[in-house]
């Protein structure tokens, strides 16, 4: 932990290839996380890279034995979407096929300028397996989806960003000051209204405007009956705009 901020480095050399094992891991470090009532994630690398994607050979091989790889992507993806604070993914390196779509489970992305980032699985005659084609069509659209997971092309990061892909592009050397600098400022929000906030943007992309109007009465409950409400309105009476300082509750 970082004060209120949960880093967790990925850090299986030399390139962090994914299997069940990883995936329980992570799932088992967002339960840790929430124990520790982190109020942000960071995702990141220890290593020069951020992912190189599945370990194919352990893939080929279950894939001889059995028509399904059951190594708990559904189970992982719902584990971030469900955690109840953003989670950002700091990207370098080589962040390709599994370790892409990691980065896609977060709720944001920010990679330093030397990243080379893509849905690569077409190459080895895949399609993504952890939720790509979902989420590069949510956040860029159809015809960048469809661009991405079928020609299986490597892109710079500031590519990525001006197609709403990623967040935010850093020189490499202030990747890991830049990411802290926006996980603090997350962490140092009200938590409840964030929790809120990304509870509602899952059910307008799952579901549509229409359900997330519905459910906004009902998730408003939690956010009036914080302490953090009172917390910001009394300091904006008392100070002025963007001078509260929220406690998570």
């Amino acid at each position: 932990m970082d004060g209120a901020v949960a880093v967790l480095s990925l850090g299986l050399a030399p390139y962090n290839l994914m299997d069940k094992e990883m995936n329980d891991e992570l799932i088992a470090a967002l339960e840790w996380a929430r124990e520790q009532s982190a109020r942000a994630v960071v995702l990141r690398s220890s290593l020069r890279h951020f992912s190189a994607g599945a370990n194919l050979d352990d893939m080929l091989l279950e894939a001889d034995e059995s028509e399904v790889l059951d190594w708990g992507f559904v189970e992982t993806l719902q584990a971030f979407s469900e955690f109840p604070a953003p989670i950002i993914a700091s990207v370098n390196g080589v962040c390709v096929g599994g370790g892409f779509e990691l980065a896609l489970a977060c709720d944001l992305i920010i990679a330093s300028e030397s990243a080379k980032i893509g849905s690569v699985e077409v190459t080895v005659g895949l399609q993504p397996l952890m939720g790509a084609v979902q989420r590069l069509t949510q956040r860029a659209g159809a015809a960048r989806a469809r661009e991405m997971v079928m020609l299986g092309r490597r892109y710079p990061a500031s590519t990525l960003e001006r197609w709403n892909v990623i967040n935010w592009t850093v020189q490499d050397e202030s990747l890991d000051d830049a990411t802290m600098v926006i996980a603090q400022e997350l962490a140092h929000g009200p938590t409840v209204a964030n929790a809120a906030s990304k509870r509602l943007v899952a059910i307008a992309v799952d579901q549509g405007v229409k359900a997330a109007d519905e459910a906004m009465l009902e998730v408003q409950g939690a956010v009036l009956g914080s302490a953090d409400f009172r917390t910001g309105v009394r300091s904006y009476r008392e100070n002025g705009v963007g001078m509260a300082q929220f406690e998570g509750a």
